[in-house]
């Protein structure tokens, strides 16, 4: 314990080391030139064939840059060369934005991913054969099933499980908290050991539980790569919708050629290009992918790391959260705080006995049972260590000692313990007994039972907090709609306290693990999305059940497998945090939709009486901006819906603000604030382009 002790007082030396792996919150000049250069390379048309609206106008500067070369390239053309290729510039420069808009978005992600393939890149560890030889090895020839061996200050080189020694590790290169960790055999949790973390204290003899490219490292880095994200399914509809808009404008500009002729205007190929530009929703459309992928980067500030946009959109239209008691909702750290013995029986039998039954108990309950009785004045029988110890089950839901006179001592939920008095001693409890524990359970704490050969001594009574802050998290999901649920293996009076204690919508007590796969498959029958957090092997079928499902990083690798988001905090409440996320994405797309939707109107009053106003002088009246010339008109429109796309690009990556509002309100709320906005907007922004150039259009 020595070396523990003298691993964690260097924790604070080694922490900020693997800080530097985690991406700063801000943006620098390395993450800007990077998406400058991914932005150039965007204009692949295997790139923009993925965005029909900017594919469209992509298509249409290649169109005005041909008309630059030869202005009569599509019949005679009034259009200068110089007017074709400033059109040119201004579509170019349309399209570049919103690739950098991409670019940009995607910088994080990509710079996260290249430190940590560093890491892996760097990994090697001690594989140890049958007959005890080691030998060193690249961690790429490590294979499911070969034992490590770790030492203090080595990098933990695959996953896999404890067999052997007991040490802390620091996991900051995947959470990017110093706290150390102890890691030992024999837990779910804490036998658990992750590729690129680092020993700091003792040693560790570790199984490998994965194959190469398997890693939990190795996910974390195609999880962070955005540019391979896949399109969540709102995106893919509104994408659908833009593109059947698209289509039905394109039809519409085609249709234009012919009705010119019988007016006898004179329209030129650069103003059809420059109309359909405006009528399509270029500037949704230039920022509909950074928005996702901003979304999914706002988790990874969060220290989640999401499978996919899904899952974090699939967050956002949550209408059920089921939510574990301890650990989420409480503290998580019940103690004993206690004893209450039976009329008959006195508080030192009720110690003594508790601290036998806790004997065996590994469990954190367990050891403060122990630690509770002997403050107490209990003291070893003797023979102790030759006694057969039960451990706590959450099918049996008690924990007890066999011990080597016979004596079967029992401690668990009031319940387990009655019932267990009854079948194997035929024991009636005390008539006092379901008082004191209601009692207990009405103030909030966990009552428990203990029995010596079906003879029930009193009550144990374990005590936990709420968290900070539970309350109002709770007030702030239910304004959004968000129906919450606490599970919980206490009692029904007990979870009663709490829950009325903590705001929840309700409360299913008693629970045991395959209860909670039947609870999300209900809420799921009657047509809800569901949400659900878990850590251990018995969570994974409910958590890839649940619509998200938000696994700890410190739990168990099938909990990690089975969800669709992990925690590498592994802070179960994250997930009300996740939820606000997944709305403020939502209302982004939205709110930027509303607003590119309505600035279309002004670019419609600039640019269709431009081109016809010289056949029919009546359409004046529709330029109620009173722009300069046709020329001007157009060039203005066009400017504008290339400058809109920048100074929409902060909004799209740091989100709309969010507030905890019902669905309804938020709808009308940004309806008025981006849709009236974003139709006065253009107007003025046109007008003062136009105000620049005409002397020069």
């Amino acid at each position: 314990m020595a070396n523990l002790r003298e691993g964690t007082s260097k924790l604070g030396v080694l922490g900020p080391e693997f800080r530097g792996v985690r991406v700063a919150g801000g943006y620098n000049f390395e993450l800007f030139w990077q998406a400058f250069k991914d932005s150039i390379a965007k204009f692949d048309p295997r790139v923009q064939i993925r965005n029909p609206v900017m594919f469209v106008v992509w298509v249409g500067s290649l169109v005005t840059l041909a008309l630059t070369v030869a202005p009569n390239l599509f019949g005679p053309s009034s259009a200068s060369r110089l007017y074709n290729g400033v059109v040119t510039i201004i579509l170019v420069l349309t399209v570049w934005l919103a690739n950098y808009a991409e670019a940009l978005a995607e910088g994080r992600g990509k710079a996260k991913a290249a430190t940590l393939r560093q890491t892996r890149a760097h990994l090697s560890g001690v594989r140890v054969d049958e007959d005890g030889r080691r030998e060193t090895v690249p961690a790429s020839d490590l294979r499911r099933g070969d034992l490590v061996h770790v030492e203090k200050g080595d990098t933990i080189p695959a996953d896999g499980e404890v067999v052997d020694g007991v040490a802390y590790v620091n996991e900051s290169a995947i959470t990017g908290e110093s706290a150390p960790v102890l890691k030992e055999p024999g837990t779910d949790i804490f036998s658990s050991v992750t590729a690129g973390t680092t020993v700091i204290s003792d040693w560790l003899r570790i199984r490998v539980s994965v194959n190469p490219g398997e890693t939990f490292l190795d996910h974390m880095i195609r999880l962070v790569e955005s540019a391979k994200r896949q399109k969540t399914p709102n995106e893919i509809a509104l994408t659908v919708v833009l593109s059947v808009l698209t289509l039905i404008f394109l039809i519409v500009v085609a249709s234009i050629a012919p009705v010119a002729a019988y007016l006898n205007a004179n329209i030129n190929v650069a103003d059809l290009v420059a109309l359909l530009v405006a009528l399509i929703p270029t500037t949704i459309g230039a920022l509909l992918s950074a928005i996702g992928i901003a979304g999914i980067d706002r988790t990874m500030r969060f220290n989640v790391l999401a499978t996919s946009g899904k899952a974090v959109e699939a967050a956002g239209d949550v209408q059920t959260l089921i939510l574990d008691k301890t650990g989420t909702i409480t503290m998580g750290e019940r103690k004993a705080t206690d004893f209450l013995p039976v009329a008959g029986q006195t508080q030192s039998a009720l110690v003594e006995a508790a601290f036998l039954a806790s004997y065996f108990d590994t469990t954190p309950e367990g050891r403060s049972v122990v630690a509770y009785s002997l403050s107490h004045g209990a003291e070893p029988v003797p023979g102790l260590d030759a006694a057969k110890g039960l451990d706590f089950s959450a099918e049996t839901r008690m924990s007890g000692s066999d011990l080597p006179d016979g004596r079967i001592i029992r401690k668990g939920a009031v319940s387990a313990v009655v019932q267990a008095a009854r079948e194997a001693f035929r024991r009636e409890p005390p008539p006092d007994l379901q008082v004191i524990a209601d009692k207990v359970a009405k103030e909030g704490a966990t009552p428990l039972a203990v029995s010596i050969d079906g003879q029930i001594l009193g009550i144990v009574v374990l005590s936990d907090v709420l968290k900070p802050g539970i309350p109002e998290r709770m007030q702030e999901l239910r304004k959004m709609g968000v129906r919450t649920v606490m599970v919980t293996g206490d009692n029904p009076l007990t979870a009663f306290s709490i829950a009325a204690q903590a705001g929840v919508d309700d409360f299913v007590a008693e629970v045991k693990p395959e209860q909670k796969l039947r609870l999300v498959q209900r809420e799921q029958s009657e047509g809800r999305l569901v949400a659900m957090t878990g850590d251990g092997t018995n969570d994974a079928p409910a958590l890839a059940q649940a619509d998200v499902g938000l696994a700890m990083h410190s739990g168990t690798m099938p909990a990690k497998e089975a969800a669709n988001l992990i925690d590498l905090d592994s802070d179960p409440t994250k997930l009300t945090d996740l939820v606000a996320i997944g709305r403020q994405m939502l209302t982004t797309r939205g709110a930027l939709t509303t607003f590119s939707i309505a600035n279309d109107v002004a670019k419609y009053f600039a640019i269709i009486p431009a081109m016809f106003i010289g056949a029919l002088p009546g359409l004046a009246a529709l330029n109620v901006m009173h722009l300069a010339t046709p020329q001007s008109a157009i060039l203005s429109a066009l400017i504008f819906n290339a400058l809109i796309i920048p100074l929409l690009i902060p909004l799209a990556l740091r989100g709309v603000r969010f507030r905890a509002q019902s669905a309804e309100t938020l709808f009308y709320r940004n309806l008025w604030i981006y849709g009236v906005g974003g139709l006065i907007t253009p107007f003025i922004g046109i007008k003062l382009i136009d105000l620049l150039i005409s002397p020069f259009a």
